[in-house]
Formats: C-alpha cells, structure tokens, sequence
C-alpha cells in the first residue's frame, strides 16, 4: 500500500530548472524542478543505470547524464523510446515535501 513519505525539506529542493538526487532511507530519488513544478521519480535510467538526478531539465524532461535518455518529468515515459521510470505523486505540507511511495 502506497503512503505519502517526507522526501526533504522545501529549502533542500533543488533550484528551478535543475534536478537533484535525494537519499531516503536506502534508495535515491530523482527531484526536479521545472520552473516551480516538482517533479519525484526513481533515480536510476533503464538504459544502463545512469543517474537521472544528476541530469538535465528541457522541455519538461529530465535527460539522463549518461546517453541522454529522455524521460518525461510527468509520466516518466522516454521519448521516443517505450521505456519508463515510476514518477510519484507528490504534496508539500509546510516545509516538508513528500512523495507517495
């Protein structure tokens, strides 16, 4: 059963236009801001397990650092590939950020 998680804090939120990469407990997440939209997904590429978080934002994907998959930051549908990463439903509560999980 899915349940919303505390990701981080809003000020660890990285800045618009960037992505960031975010340890909870033992897995790292991908948290993205496009242009004030928060954006949570798994952090690792399908591809070859590139780390989406230290990737790049354009044109509302985030591109994977390694061979510049591009994941949408909504679906987490690969463009133009049929592949995809889990993206999660996200909330902010006060100063605190949180995914469903």
């Amino acid at each position: 059963m899915s349940e919303f998680v505390r990701i981080c804090g809003r000020a660890d939120l990285p800045p618009a236009g960037e992505a960031r990469e975010i340890t909870v407990g033992e897995r790292i997440f991908c948290v993205a801001n496009d242009g004030g939209s928060i954006s949570v997904m798994d952090n690792v590429c399908p591809h070859r397990g590139g780390p989406l978080g230290q990737g790049m934002i354009e044109d509302g994907k985030i591109i994977c650092p390694w061979h510049a998959w591009a994941f949408d930051l909504k679906t987490g549908e690969a463009h133009p590939l049929a592949s995809k990463v889990p993206v999660y439903e996200v909330r902010i509560e006060g100063e605190d950020v949180l995914a469903k999980l």
